[in-house]
C-alpha cells in the first residue's frame, strides 16, 4: 500500500479514536507528501519510494531537533510532544539499521573502492548513502566512515 493511502487510512483510526496527538503527527506527514507532490510537478503521480523516505527522515530530524533545543531551554513539555511525533513518524521509516550493520556495508565499501585517506570520503559517503537509503543516518555513517578513513 502506498505511504499516502496508509496515513490516510491512519488519520481517520485516530480522528475515530479521538486521538489528537497521533492526529498532528499524520497531518504533518500528510501535509508534506501533499506539498511534495505539488512542489515537484508531480501531479496525480506516486512520490518515488526514495523521495518518501528522505521526506519522512526529514521530518523526524526535525522532531529531534527541535526537541532538542526545547530540552536546552527547559521546556520538557514541549520536548516530550515533539518527541512523541517522531516516534509515530518513525513506524513508517524501515527498520534502522545498528552500528555494527553500517559498519560491515562501510568496510565492504572502502574495499571495493580501495579508499585509504579521507580525501575519499565523499566517494565512500555516496555509495554506503545509496545502499542504506533509509535503512540509517547519515550522520552515523559519516561518523563511521570518518573513523575508519583517519
Amino acid at each position: 500500500m502506498a505511504l499516502e493511502h496508509l496515513i490516510n487510512q491512519d488519520i481517520k483510526e485516530a480522528m475515530l479514536a479521538k486521538n489528537r496527538r497521533k492526529l498532528e503527527a499524520l497531518r504533518a506527514i500528510k501535509a508534506a507528501l501533499l506539498l511534495e507532490k505539488t512542489g515537484g510537478g508531480l501531479g496525480d503521480a506516486e512520490i518515488p519510494k526514495t523521495v518518501e523516505l528522505k521526506l519522512l527522515q526529514k521530518l523526524v530530524k526535525q522532531r529531534r531537533d527541535t526537541a532538542k533545543i526545547y530540552r536546552e531551554q527547559n521546556r520538557p513539555d514541549l520536548a516530550e510532544e515533539e518527541e512523541y511525533q517522531a516516534s509515530i513518524i518513525e513506524k513508517y521509516l524501515p527498520e534502522q539499521m545498528s552500528e555494527e550493520e553500517i559498519k560491515a556495508v562501510v568496510e565492504k565499501v572502502i574495499a571495493q573502492t580501495g579508499a585509504s585517506t579521507m580525501k575519499d570520503m565523499g566517494r565512500v559517503m555516496g555509495l554506503v548513502s545509496k545502499q542504506l537509503a533509509g535503512k540509517a543516518d547519515n550522520k552515523t555513517i559519516a561518523s563511521l566512515v570518518k573513523q575508519r578513513l583517519s
